[in-house]
């Protein structure tokens, strides 16, 4: 069965290649390091995205979760959010329960994030699993193109990413962490959803940053936690007018 999948896909790729539509993606790899400030054994697996991002082929993101506050630390990057896109993970991995630290390769895979032979393994299996995703492109600087493609059953979503591009040092003053400086590579600071698509071209509008110096991905992912169908690094935003509201 899984060879018939494959030829099929390898079909459908050869047509909408013919007919310029969606194509064998060449999207990079998106690796997802959901972590914690007040986590004893995260310290290994922080340094982890910053040296798989230097990959060309590869995007690594830090989600900070605020499950493990209540040991004495609040993470300051931890958002319910992060903790909520871990948790339909969970679901959809069948991992039982969330914990850190834990890593997602193209939404389709987890393992924990110490574990870097099996995380390296999972990332050269999506780097070779054929696919076709739609086109992702810029309208305007300000509109984002999802092109036409095969979508999962139920749609997706598409996704805002913003991160920092470079490393987060932060102080902890308490718990597990006490006295010891934790790093994290590419924080992300916020998540949006610009919205469903269903396989058609669709256009979705981009909101302006609301904090300097972050770099943004947009991701089309099936939903609650699926595979992770395309994926765009952005060119920076202008920076929010002075008096814009910045984000929490």
């Amino acid at each position: 069965m899984r060879a018939v999948k494959t030829l099929l896909i390898g079909l459908m790729a050869t047509l909408v290649l013919a007919t310029g539509s969606p194509a064998l993606a060449k999207s990079p790899v998106v690796v997802e390091l959901f972590t914690s400030q007040g986590c004893a054994s995260c310290l290994e697996a922080n340094s982890l995205i910053q040296d798989l991002s230097d990959q060309p082929d590869v995007v690594g993101l830090t989600f900070a979760v605020d499950y493990w506050d209540y040991l004495g630390w609040s993470d300051s990057l931890a958002k319910p959010s992060f903790t909520e896109r871990q948790k339909a993970y969970m679901r959809r991995l069948g991992a039982g329960q969330v914990y850190t630290p834990q890593v997602v390769v193209g939404g389709a895979a987890q393992t924990a994030g110490t574990k870097r032979d099996k995380i390296d393994r999972l990332i050269a299996s999506a780097k070779r699993r054929p696919r076709v995703s739609p086109r992702l492109n810029l309208v305007k600087a300000r509109h984002l193109s999802v092109g036409l493609a095969p979508a999962p059953k139920g749609g997706a979503d598409v996704w805002l990413v913003s991160y920092a591009p470079e490393p987060q040092p932060t102080e902890v003053k308490r718990g597990e962490n006490r006295g010891k400086t934790v790093t994290y590579g590419h924080a992300v600071r916020d998540i949006a959803r610009l919205g469903s698509w269903r396989g058609k071209t669709k256009t979705f509008a981009l909101p302006k940053t609301q904090e300097d110096g972050l770099e943004r991905l947009v991701l089309v992912q099936g939903k609650s936690g699926g595979r992770i169908l395309a994926a765009l690094k952005l060119m920076p935003s202008a920076p929010a007018k002075p008096g814009a509201a910045k984000n929490p």
